[in-house]
C-alpha cells in the first residue's frame, strides 16, 4: 500500500460499484469523497476542487456530461476520467469534447483504473517544475529551450508554444479546436489542417520514429494526446 495526499472524488450512482471504488482507492492511500448523483457530485467538486474526478456518465439529477461541461466552464482543470457502459465512439468523443481527459468502459479492471489515476497524478506532480522530460528530450519552459540527446533543437515560437501546451496537458485527449484556441487564440488564418502540419513538424523533432509516434499520438476524429513516459 502506498501513501498519497491527493483527494479523489468519485461520482457514481451504483452503490456497489461506488463502495468498491472507494475501498480500493482508500486502500491505496488516497483521500476519497463520493457522491451518488450529479447534483451532489457537482457541488462537492466545486467545494473541494479535488486532485482528480472519476465520473460516471449516466447519473440521476445531472448527468456526467453536464457535470463535466460545467466544471470546465468554471475553469476547474483537474483530470476527469469518465466511466461509461457505452462502447459507442460518439459517446466517448462527446465526453472528451466537453472536457473529460480519459475514459474507462464498464466492466473494467480496478487495477487499470488505479494505474490511470496514478499516471495522471504523477504527471501533474512531475509538471509542477519548469522542466519536462520525455523520451530523450528535455523541455525547459522557463528558458524556452528544447534539448534532445544533449543537442539544442530549434523551434519556431508557435512550435514551442504548441509543444508546451501539449506537454503540460500530458495524458489528456485535446481536440483540435481546444489546441487552436489555446495556442493561436482567434487567429482566423489557423485551421485544423494547420495544426496537423505543426504536429507533424514537432514529431520530426521529438519522436524516435515520426511515422510511428509514441509520444505525440493522434486521437482519431478528435485531436491529439501527448504521452509522457512513466516517472520512476
Amino acid at each position: 500500500m502506498s501513501t498519497h495526499q491527493e483527494t479523489i472524488l468519485i461520482i457514481e450512482d451504483d452503490p456497489v460499484m461506488l463502495r468498491g471504488l472507494k475501498d480500493n482507492f482508500e486502500f491505496e492511500g488516497y483521500h476519497v469523497q463520493t457522491a451518488s448523483d450529479g447534483d451532489a457530485g457537482l457541488k462537492l467538486a466545486l467545494a473541494l476542487q479535488p486532485a482528480l474526478i472519476i465520473l460516471d456518465l449516466m447519473l440521476p439529477k445531472v448527468n456526467g456530461y453536464e457535470v463535466c461541461r460545467f466544471l470546465r466552464e468554471e475553469k476547474l482543470d483537474m483530470p476527469i476520467i469518465m466511466l461509461t457502459a457505452k462502447g459507442q465512439e460518439s459517446d466517448v468523443v462527446l465526453g472528451l469534447k466537453l472536457g473529460a481527459d480519459d475514459y474507462v468502459t464498464k466492466p473494467f479492471s480496478i487495477k487499470e483504473l488505479l494505474a490511470r489515476v496514478e499516471a495522471f497524478l504523477r504527471r501533474h506532480r512531475h509538471q509542477q517544475g519548469s522542466v519536462i522530460t520525455f523520451g530523450d528530450c528535455r523541455l525547459d519552459t522557463a528558458a524556452r529551450l528544447l534539448v534532445r540527446a544533449g543537442q539544442d533543437v530549434p523551434l519556431s515560437p508557435k512550435e514551442f508554444e504548441l509543444l508546451v501546451f501539449l506537454a503540460t496537458n500530458a495524458g489528456r485527449a485535446l481536440s483540435r479546436d481546444r489546441i487552436m484556441s489555446s495556442v493561436w487564440g482567434y487567429d482566423c488564418r489557423v485551421t485544423p489542417r494547420s495544426i496537423d502540419r505543426f504536429v507533424n513538424a514537432l514529431r520530426n523533432k521529438i519522436e524516435f520514429d515520426p511515422a510511428e509516434p509514441r509520444i505525440l499520438k493522434t486521437v482519431r476524429e478528435f485531436g491529439y494526446k501527448f504521452e509522457l513516459p512513466a516517472v520512476a
